[in-house]
């Protein structure tokens, strides 16, 4: 199957939904006009993938899609199934032509057009928006005697419940926010819990406000705007000392160590030679943008990051990259989508 389209859309997370809406507001037609490849096997984009005990209030919170509320629903309900149905709904209620499981495997320069390639078919697009966020691209660091290790070794993307910590020693590697989350959870049921990181934690006890967040998104682009990597959420905004967080410091959990120097058969070593016995280690160690496919393109500065300039991609205008760097947030991907439709609109007219 080879189809001339528009505009390609990759992924339907939040930022792939929000831009579907924009090019459907502004006139693009299904199938010939533009369409949204996802390879996910339904919607929800990376929600659907999250652990089943993260409920609905837990989470900071998710930004409503345009033209839709998420409503009220109980924030006793695990988060992925939530966001699934809202992503479903939406994708009904505005007929978003998106096709799954479809994994797109490269895109290619060709010319006028952009070649998109999978494993079943190609899409050869005047113009392309990539929204395929970072949940495939868990980041695993490498440390002395990783192989070594007896016990067992996840990364948070393949966290499911608490319950399978029970009765062991689990240390969990990394600052964020999940893992801090994941740390409280597992500390109920586990025989005891380590915490290591490699920077201190910064806490701070204010609400996120507005201008916390244009703050935070104004450093994460200057990063970009110079090539780099965009860096984590949590290197620019801190953790927030939740009363949740504030238990778990108190009751000593939330104790953070230094980083250890090795791994062996049944624990950690630190530079000092002082050990911990460990069952588990889990890899809070976050995620990386999902952007192989994008590799034929050469797109890479020197700093290793992808130079951009708001949502366009400085090497080639006919590409936008959403829910990437400062618009890696709920409410930021919506503002991304309609950003980089705007755009092509204007591209595509000339």
């Amino acid at each position: 199957m080879h189809v001339r389209t528009d505009v390609v859309v990759i992924g339907a997370g939040q930022a792939g939904l929000s831009a579907a809406y924009h090019l459907r507001r502004t006139g693009f037609r299904n199938n010939s006009g533009f369409v949204l490849l996802d390879h996910g096997k339904r919607p929800g984009g990376a929600w659907q993938y999250r652990w089943p005990s993260l409920r609905l209030g837990k989470v900071h919170g998710i930004h409503d899609l345009p033209g839709i509320a998420l409503g009220d629903p109980e924030p006793d309900r695990p988060a992925s199934d939530v966001v699934s149905e809202y992503f479903g709904r939406y994708e009904r209620t505005f007929d978003l032509p998106v096709l799954r499981p479809v994994d797109v495997l490269s895109v290619r320069d060709e010319g006028e057009r952009l070649l998109v390639e999978s494993a079943t078919g190609s899409w050869s697009a005047r113009a392309l928006i990539n929204a395929t966020g970072t949940w495939d691209r868990p980041f695993w660091p490498h440390y002395p005697g990783q192989e070594t290790f007896r016990g067992r070794q996840l990364h948070t993307a393949d966290f499911q419940s608490a319950e399978e910590f029970r009765g062991k020693h689990v240390v969990v590697v990394g600052g964020g926010t999940s893992g801090v989350q994941l740390l409280l959870e597992i500390a109920e049921v586990a025989s005891g819990t380590t915490w290591v990181t490699r920077r201190e934690p910064e806490w701070f006890d204010l609400d996120f406000t507005p201008g916390l967040g244009r703050r935070a998104v104004a450093k994460v682009e200057r990063r970009v705007r110079e090539g780099l990597p965009p860096g984590s959420v949590v290197s620019v905004t801190g953790l927030v000392r939740t009363p949740e967080v504030r238990r778990g410091i108190e009751q000593g959990i939330l104790d953070r160590k230094p980083m250890f120097e090795r791994l062996t058969g049944d624990g950690i070593v630190w530079p000092d030679g002082t050990g911990q016995r460990a069952d588990v280690i889990l890899w809070a160690t976050g995620f990386r943008a999902a952007l192989d496919h994008l590799a034929p393109l050469h797109l890479r500065a020197p700093g290793g990051g992808i130079r951009m300039a708001g949502t366009r991609v400085v090497a080639d205008p006919r590409l936008h990259l959403v829910g990437y760097g400062p618009s890696a947030s709920t409410i930021g991907a919506n503002r991304a989508g309609r950003s980089a439709v705007t755009e092509i609109r204007r591209l595509l007219d000339r």
